[in-house]
């Protein structure tokens, strides 16, 4: 395979034009386009292939009502206005699928199993980069994205996963964004002020 740089148009799009959104047009995203992102987004690399992200995606007014007592005032109406909205979670005992997904090295489902406070740490980071990959490949397709984590964890776990091993990451909400509600960028840190190389 040959390695090619993104076109520019390609590099704005997911990231320097991309922007967090705060409004949202009527434009309908659809379930074929909801599992292209996930398709996409779940070809990034986890430690031990362990995916322990799950995705719950509402679309429905009654879905999106369960979910809007838990959203923080700030987040609620350009929430709730979106066409989509995704829970991203996080399975605690994502190792059970180990075997199905590192077939080569069944066994490495112990080196979680047995180790209950790495496996929280091993879920917490993977989990999250799949979050990031679902952001990206939402955004390579495409669609806007709204991410935040101003919401009652614990009240959309009991609403959604309760008696299961699925704990909420964070929440995203989904759709073609409307530029005129974009704030102005924020400053990021400089390479000399965030890195180094040794």
């Amino acid at each position: 395979m040959t390695h090619q740089p993104l076109p520019d148009a390609s590099l704005d799009q997911i990231f320097r034009t991309a922007r967090t959104q705060n409004a949202w047009t009527d434009a309908p995203v659809s379930e074929t386009m909801l599992r292209a992102v996930y398709d996409l987004a779940r070809m990034g690399p986890t430690a031990a292939n362990s995916c322990p992200a799950r995705f719950v995606f509402l679309t429905s007014e009654a879905g999106k009502q369960r979910l809007s007592p838990y959203l923080s005032e700030g987040n609620r109406a350009k929430t709730m206005k979106a066409p989509a909205i995704v829970i991203i979670a996080t399975d605690t005992v994502f190792y059970e699928k180990i075997p199905q997904l590192f077939p080569h090295a069944p066994a490495a489902r112990d080196w979680f199993a047995n180790d209950p406070a790495g496996a929280a740490v091993s879920a917490a980071r993977n989990g999250s980069l799949q979050g990031a990959y679902f952001i990206v490949a939402a955004r390579a397709l495409g669609l806007d994205c709204g991410p935040m984590s101003g919401f009652d964890n614990a009240g959309v776990d009991n609403e959604f996963f309760k008696d299961t091993p699925l704990r909420s990451n964070f929440i995203c909400a989904v759709g073609v964004g409307d530029p005129a509600a974009v704030f102005p960028r924020l400053p990021r840190l400089s390479f000399e002020d965030a890195c180094q190389i040794l």
